[in-house]
C-alpha cells in the first residue's frame, strides 16, 4: 500500500447549470483538489491548507482526510471512456493511494501513513458537487451505485504525510465489513437488520453512520402490503 499523493483545496465559489431549474447558478465547494511536493501536517480534524464548504458533511475529527484509490481511476476511466482524468483529486479526495480498494479496506482499519496514525470511519456519500468536478449531470448516483466510494480517516495520531510514503495496517477491527460492503448495505439493501446489527458492532464507525443503523434496527424491515 502506498500513498502516491497528497491533495489540499480551500472552498470556492463555482457555477453550474441547476438539474431543475436549468438556470445556471453558483455553489460554494472544497471539492476541488491540487496535489503538493512538499509533506503536509495531518491533524485530527484536516490537513493542513486543506478546507471545506459543508462542514456538516466534510472535515472534522470523523472525517479529517477522504482516501480514493488508483484502482478505482482505472475502473472510472473504463466504464466512462474518459481519457482526461487528472492524475490525482480527479474526485476530491485527499490521498490518492494504492493497493486499498473499497472491497479489502474495512471500517475499523487502522493505518500508520507516514507520521500518522489513523483509522477508518466510513464510506464516502457523494453529492451533487461530485457531479461539477466530473462534468457529468448527475454522477453522484452512478458514483454510489457502483460503490466504489472510497473511504473517510480519523487521525489517532497527528504526524506529518507525503507522496511516496508507505501505508502500513496497524491493526484491524473484531468485525470485519468492507466500505464497499458497508455502502451497499446503507444504501441499497434497506431491509438488512441483521447487517445493521452486525455493522453496529464496528467501534470505529463515525455517529452518522451508527446513528442511520440504529435507526434501521429499532424500525426493522420494511412491510410491504400484500
Amino acid at each position: 500500500m502506498k500513498l502516491l499523493t497528497v491533495s489540499v483545496g480551500t472552498p470556492k465559489e463555482v457555477s453550474y447549470v441547476d438539474r431543475k431549474s436549468r438556470e445556471k447558478t453558483t455553489t460554494t465547494t472544497g471539492i476541488f483538489k491540487t496535489p503538493v511536493d512538499s509533506r503536509v501536517m495531518l491533524r485530527r480534524t484536516n490537513l493542513d491548507g486543506d478546507g471545506q464548504a459543508d462542514l456538516d458533511a466534510h472535515g472534522g475529527p470523523d472525517k479529517a482526510v477522504y482516501v480514493y484509490a488508483k484502482e478505482n481511476y482505472d475502473f472510472w476511466a473504463a466504464e466512462l471512456g474518459r481519457d482526461d482524468f487528472s492524475t490525482a483529486g480527479q474526485f476530491g479526495e485527499n490521498f490518492t493511494v494504492e493497493g486499498m480498494s473499497d472491497e479489502d479496506v474495512c471500517v475499523g482499519d487502522q493505518f500508520r501513513i507516514g507520521g500518522a496514525l489513523t483509522v477508518v470511519t466510513q464510506p464516502r456519500v457523494p453529492c451533487f458537487k461530485l457531479g461539477i468536478l466530473m462534468r457529468i449531470d448527475n454522477f453522484q448516483k452512478q458514483f454510489a451505485e457502483k460503490c466504489r466510494v472510497g473511504f473517510y480517516l480519523r487521525v489517532l495520531e497527528e504526524g506529518e504525510v507525503g507522496a511516496g510514503d508507505a501505508i502500513e495496517s496497524a491493526g484491524t477491527g473484531s468485525v470485519r465489513m468492507s466500505v464497499r460492503d458497508m455502502m451497499h448495505l446503507l444504501y441499497f439493501e434497506p431491509d438488512n437488520v441483521d447487517g445493521a446489527r452486525r455493522a453496529l458492532e464496528i467501534e470505529a464507525m463515525s455517529p452518522g453512520w451508527r446513528s442511520s443503523f440504529e435507526e434501521r434496527v429499532a424500525t426493522g424491515p420494511r412491510v410491504v402490503a400484500p
